[in-house]
């Protein structure tokens, strides 16, 4: 799942999260090449962003807990306009919402690699791959590939 390379053109800095103590696990397990979502110690609710408090029964300090880096299609869109200068001529580029079914259905956010004018499918599964970068400091990004359906 990890060593899918930098989809990034040269001159747009990648995207940097920014750690604060509430979102550090995370980040920390996208280095470790684990997906880590919330989940609430009280009522057992799934919940991403991260929060000090669990979005249902609110009780503090939900736990982290590792999830297979693997979903669903939500949602998609394949962007044609760049958003910044250096992405002009590396349009499109697709951008999926994934369900993540080991986790209650929470959602997340990333680019789908391949060619970005294959098919997409609403439903089609999908596998999570962790992209690693060394500047400014050590972090990983979490990118979507479609998997064998097999």
């Amino acid at each position: 799942m990890s060593g899918a390379g930098s989809y990034l053109p040269p001159g747009l800095p990648a995207p940097v999260p920014e750690p604060d103590e509430l979102s550090r696990p995370f980040w920390d397990g996208l280095v470790a090449e684990r997906l880590r979502i919330q989940r609430c110690r009280a009522c057992a609710t799934w919940q991403f962003g991260p929060e000090w408090i669990c979005h249902r029964c609110h009780a503090f300090d939900p736990d982290w807990v590792d999830v297979a880096p693997r979903g669903l299609i939500h949602s998609w869109e394949r962007v044609w306009h760049p958003s910044h200068r250096a992405l002009q001529g590396r349009v499109p580029y697709l951008v999926v919402l994934v369900e993540l079914p080991d986790a209650g259905g929470v959602r997340l956010v990333g680019n789908l690699l391949g060619d970005p004018l294959q098919e997409v499918r609403i439903g089609a599964p999908v596998s999570g791959v962790f992209e690693h970068h060394d500047e400014p400091f050590r972090h990983a990004l979490l990118q979507w590939r479609v998997a064998d359906e097999r």
